[in-house]
């Protein structure tokens, strides 16, 4: 007796050759995709006046001072709680739009969708709609015609994968500057490598593993099922005003509003059908609105046989009635607590951006040896001061301490208390605080004092408390 083979558990991709269509989702995604494509090819180009140590950049990843700059704010290698608020705020913005209404960031302004977008769009151009491309991905024969708009095709999506790449690799150098590196090979290898593997990336995502990527890449499929519930707006098919659909022995009398033309399908990007329910393989783009809804204007029936809605008003329509305003699906309890926590999570980074000071400083006693007993019986304690300026500017720091009234500093280097910070520099500057023989600091164990730094430039100061070790220590 045979044993039947076991299934594979492996199905090859089918290619998906979307419809083109027009309505107000549609015109929607051109929008976002030209506004968020020219944020990202022209945001490196965009100047700002940062003084005569820095790049003239306005976006800036300074990775070789661990350094990152947007327009007027710095955030500096100890301020990585910015970038932790800003990936915090992300993910609570992402469960609040999903809550909300499903999946719109991956129907809109996710980058694979973006750039899936912008390279369907140049297949439309050169190889013609779904129809002719569809014949063209099926003919066996190679001709020359064939070849050529394949070429055509892989040659622009190339290029866009090289302005992708290119323009990624900007926003961690000047521009301009680099540019001109970039076209006359005096570039650092990295940004050639970082090119390279971009426009691979962009060329083999975008081209030839559309919905692969959304489908077993991209986690968040499988994670949006936690931030929706029965109120959340998404895409779906009234099934109960469409069926049943049109079809041989199918009273039109009986018969739904759907008339089976498939144009849900054909215009879908993950090629899925809507109607079968909901699916994780929807990204919620809206194509199929559009699409429906012209089919619906056509043959003289109501628009939203395909809509956003919620199933909690399912029961509602089903009985004929309206659903419900859209603000009560998205005001309710699991919204709210999103936003009350987005909001929180901006404004206290406001506050802190606010609140710093342009100057700061640390202190860190040289413990080997604790002190040292110089010639004239005085005491002497050292001490590592790191200096940072935050301004665009060489400033003037003045060092002083305030405590017992004996203690008196030197600054090793310069016979004075102050001391030339560069600008958008951490200066490590030793300093020696001395208590002469006889005084409590010297003879006592431990005694509390404070350095005080000064920006002589703006009467800035700041403070750090730390202690002097005597002889009775």
């Amino acid at each position: 007796m045979s044993t039947p083979p076991e299934p594979s558990l492996y199905a090859s991709r089918e290619p998906i050759f979307p419809k083109r269509v027009k309505g107000n989702f549609r015109n929607l995604k051109w929008y976002l995709m030209a506004v968020m494509l020219g944020i990202y090819y022209i945001t490196p180009f965009l100047r700002w006046d940062r003084g005569p140590s820095l790049p003239d950049q306005a976006v800036l990843i300074d990775l070789a001072n661990r350094r990152f700059f947007f327009f007027m704010i710095e955030i500096w290698p100890h301020e990585f709680y910015f970038v932790a608020g800003l990936l915090i705020m992300a993910g609570l913005g992402l469960f609040l739009f999903t809550s909300a209404a499903g999946r719109v960031w991956c129907g809109y302004a996710c980058p694979q969708t973006v750039w899936t977008d912008l390279f369907i769009l140049v297949e439309r151009w050169i190889e013609g709609d779904r129809n002719a491309r569809l014949r063209l991905h099926r003919q066996k024969k190679l001709d020359f015609r064939k070849a050529r708009l394949r070429v055509t095709k892989w040659v622009a999506w190339l290029l866009i994968g090289l302005a992708t790449g290119g323009a990624w690799v900007f926003y961690f150098a000047d521009a301009p500057t680099l540019a001109v590196d970039l076209v006359t090979g005096q570039a650092h290898p990295v940004a050639y490598t970082t090119m390279a593997i971009l426009t691979f990336t962009t060329f083999f995502f975008g081209g030839f593993a559309r919905e692969q990527i959304c489908i077993y890449a991209c986690p968040w499929p499988r994670i949006q099922a936690a931030m929706m519930d029965e109120d959340t707006l998404t895409i779906g098919y009234r099934e109960w005003r469409g069926e049943p659909r049109k079809a041989r022995g199918v009273d039109e009398d009986t018969q739904g509003d759907c008339i089976n033309c498939m144009a849900c399908v054909n215009v879908c990007p993950m090629g899925i059908d809507i109607r079968d329910g909901q699916q994780m393989e929807c990204i919620t783009c809206g194509l199929c609105i559009d699409a429906c809804d012209e089919i619906m204007d056509k043959i003289g029936k109501p628009r939203g046989l395909i809509d956003y809605l919620a199933l909690t008003d399912e029961p509602r329509e089903r009985e004929g009635g309206k659903p419900r305003p859209i603000w009560q699906h998205i005001l309710r309890p699991r919204t709210i607590l999103y936003t009350v926590l987005w909001s929180a999570v901006g404004v206290a980074l406001i506050v802190a951006l606010f609140l710093r000071s342009d100057i700061e400083a640390t202190v860190a006693p040289v413990r080997n040896p604790t002190f040292v007993t110089l010639s004239d019986g005085s005491i002497r304690n050292t001490y590592e001061v790191r200096l940072r300026n935050k301004h665009g500017d060489d400033r003037p720091f003045r060092i002083t301490v305030k405590g017992d009234l004996t203690l008196r500093i030197e600054l090793e280097g310069t016979p004075y208390e102050t001391v030339t910070v560069p600008a958008d520099t951490m200066l490590n500057q030793r300093v020696y605080v001395i208590a002469p023989s006889g005084s409590a600091p010297a003879e006592g164990h431990l005694t509390e004092f404070r350095f005080w730094v000064e920006d002589i430039s703006n009467g800035d100061r700041v403070h750090k408390d730390t202690v002097f070790n005597g002889k009775g220590n």
